[in-house]
């Protein structure tokens, strides 16, 4: 199964030097374990742009689509057998970037 992992910040672009060196340490042992899918830092939400098109034209809006103190920052996209495994491996990925995760199943379309 994938997962989603939000790297949430009050922040953007504020990983030190260290955390760096960390999160590139950290991302090598996901390759080596199989788990890797991708991952990527995001630039600051004031940069987004929101589409409704749920109506007869879509509406471009200037982002982000909710004010809020901390935004997502980056993200991996893992491989996990389940939840416990993903759980276990984020410890370690928050460790390492110092900053609070969201874990979430990646759903996907049946074949």
């Amino acid at each position: 199964m994938q997962y989603l992992v939000s790297v949430i910040d009050d922040k953007t672009n504020s990983g030190t030097a260290e955390e760096m060196v960390a999160i590139d340490e950290f991302n090598d042992r996901l390759r080596a374990g199989g788990h890797w899918v991708f991952a990527a830092g995001l630039a600051d939400p004031s940069t987004s742009t929101v589409i409704d098109g749920r109506g007869e034209v879509p509406v471009f809006t200037d982002g982000p689509f909710i004010e809020s103190k901390e935004h997502m920052a980056g993200f991996w996209i893992i491989e996990a057998p389940d939840l416990d495994v993903a759980l276990a491996l984020m410890a370690d990925g928050s460790k390492a970037c110092n900053r609070r995760l969201e874990v979430r199943p990646i759903l996907m379309p049946e074949a």
